[in-house]
């Protein structure tokens, strides 16, 4: 018998990991395979079921995801707590911060109380946040969140990182975030070995989990490009409320403006002012779709100086004002 054999036969005797996965509306159905996908593939992989899950909604209804599939679940939250699942995550979307108010909220510490851990998933941390879990822990959610989250919970030590774990408390800002998380819990569980095999059978490639979202995002635009480039759009990501002018982004990834026109050019198909333009745009139009902020504190988020520059500017990229989006 080999080592890694006698290895995986003596891992063979921890207990099976009860998980339970609460699914909110509008969740998206890839960041639930990030959660559920990797415990399938290491229990084939493992020849037995060292983890175990059940689909919990809020009400035990069917859930609607993002891409029109009612998700079918196993019981509602509320039932999930005899016995209460070792690992509680929770799964959110479009929409989580106002989700996280009403029953929900008392019936998350409830089940979290018998929890070992406890996981919010893109969105899921403000539902994690409004229940009290989070306080004066280090914690992520979806970059697009970031600011609001923030202002919303300070008692939350808030980091744009892929991934965090403290403590008790794991939080993921995506599906793909999520998936490299539950390679980390595997590897924490089984070994090195099995993770290794789980991210071969998606072949996968581990970011590690202090990356910034949004430097991952602008490493991720185009494969094998530019490593300056990618540094240029993570700076025009992070300021999207004060955009600075192209020569000087140039000037701090160290190239000429010329330089930086050219490689955006070649790899982006656009100049890098089109592209910052872009960004702050579709910024905006995220927030006028999914907030109730009024559109002149939207302009101001997004680097323009008033309502109307922002309307001008909306109504030149999308063919109608903001308005228009946000009485639909």
């Amino acid at each position: 018998m080999t080592e890694y054999a006698a290895l995986m036969t003596e891992r063979a005797t921890i207990p099976p990991l009860d998980v339970g996965l609460l699914v909110m509306p509008n969740a998206s159905l890839l960041t639930l395979g990030s959660i559920v996908d990797p415990m399938r593939v290491a229990n084939r992989h493992l020849g037995h079921r060292a983890y175990r899950w059940r689909i919990l909604s809020d009400d035990g209804a069917p859930v609607p995801l993002t891409c029109g599939v009612h998700l079918p679940v196993d019981a509602a939250l509320a039932d999930a707590a005899d016995p209460p699942p070792e690992v509680l995550a929770v799964l959110a979307g479009y929409g989580a911060r106002d989700m996280a108010r009403g029953r929900i909220v008392p019936a998350l510490r409830r089940a979290a109380r018998g929890a070992r851990l406890i996981v919010a998933v893109d969105s899921g941390s403000w539902l994690l946040a409004a229940a009290g879990l989070m306080q004066g822990r280090r914690a992520t959610t979806h970059w697009e969140d970031l600011e609001d989250f923030a202002a919303r919970h300070p008692e939350v030590d808030l980091v744009p990182d892929r991934y965090v774990m403290d403590g008790r408390l794991l939080s993921a800002g995506g599906a793909g975030p999520a998936q490299d998380m539950m390679l980390t819990l595997i590897e924490a569980r089984h070994g090195p070995a099995l993770a290794m095999e789980v991210a071969g059978t998606f072949i996968l490639t581990r970011r590690p989990p202090s990356e910034s979202q949004r430097l991952a995002i602008a490493a991720g635009a185009r494969s094998g490009g530019d490593p300056r480039v990618a540094a240029a759009i993570a700076r025009m990501e992070g300021r999207l409320d004060t955009p600075e002018p192209v020569a000087e982004t140039a000037r701090a990834v160290g190239l000429s403006l010329r330089r930086l026109q050219a490689l955006f050019s070649r790899e982006i198909g656009m100049a890098p002012k089109d592209y910052a333009l872009e960004l702050r745009l579709q910024a905006a139009r995220r927030l006028v779709a999914d907030s109730h902020a009024p559109l002149s504190e939207i302009a101001l988020r997004c680097g323009f100086s008033a309502q109307s520059a922002l309307s001008r500017a909306y109504r030149a990229r999308f063919g109608e004002p903001p308005s228009a989006l946000r009485r639909r």
